[in-house]
């Protein structure tokens, strides 16, 4: 099935970052364009897929990504509490190749599992991590951040309302947050499919983890990233993993 075609990008500017395929405004956005969001949009297995939930979703960015690498039969809904942020990925998706397949939604994903009748093959998220109280420049980025809004033990149990039962939900985080959230999933029926160890450079301890968590028990492929190689450009699984998206790649 044909892709949409792409619309012109907008130019860079420091409101924003441009892809290939598409431009994101974050300039009121408390979390901007970032590695942990790219890392999963490109990531995230979507072989198959037939509905996509990204929580969270702050400018678009994540919910951008995977329409891109979906067919256009493939719908995508973007669930994000903070009302400028979920303004911003609006008015991002509108400009981008897909805005008849993305829909934005400014809700508290907890309300929004309880009330939603669909069911999703693919939940990604890039949630906050930090516990409530460490502070950050801004009450918006905290609120992003921070545990306090949206924790784990919720996250957890709106995606499981939310799943299909072959179905695959997805998230980026610190290596050490990593475990604890892989713990609290295993203890609420989840099982572990994929983990992805990313460091910035293959000498060093990882820094970042992605899983891949199902309500289907099965095999778990575990694999490693360095983005960069040791002479500091990136490393040629970062470009094989990206190259769809970064501009100049």
């Amino acid at each position: 099935m044909m892709q949409d075609k792409p619309r012109k990008r907008p130019q860079l500017n420091n409101n924003g970052f441009t892809f290939k395929q598409f431009f994101v405004a974050h300039d009121r956005c408390a979390m901007k364009v970032g590695t942990d969001a790219i890392l999963l949009g490109a990531w995230a297995p979507v072989a198959g897929v037939r509905r996509i939930l990204d929580i969270g979703s702050g400018s678009g960015l994540i919910a951008l990504m995977l329409a891109q690498r979906t067919p256009s039969n493939v719908a995508i809904d973007a669930v994000e509490l903070d009302a400028d942020a979920a303004q911003q990925a609006q008015e991002n998706v509108q400009q981008s190749p897909w805005p008849a397949r993305i829909a934005v939604h400014q809700q508290d994903i907890a309300r929004w599992a309880e009330a939603c009748d669909k069911r999703y093959s693919l939940i990604v998220s890039n949630p906050p991590y930090f516990a409530p109280g460490v502070a950050c420049a801004s009450a918006a980025r905290d609120s992003a951040r921070a545990t306090g809004t949206l924790d784990h033990q919720t996250l957890l149990r709106s995606a499981a309302l939310l799943i299909e039962e072959e179905g695959m939900f997805c998230v980026v985080l610190p290596v050490e947050i990593g475990q604890t959230f892989i713990t609290l999933a295993q203890a609420d029926g989840w099982h572990l499919r994929f983990r992805l160890d990313v460091a910035e450079y293959a000498h060093r301890p990882p820094h970042r983890v992605v899983l891949g968590l199902s309500p289907q028990a099965g095999e778990t492929l575990l694999e490693r990233l360095a983005i960069r190689a040791p002479d500091t450009r990136y490393s040629d699984e970062w470009c094989g993993l990206t190259q769809a998206f970064y501009l100049f790649m």
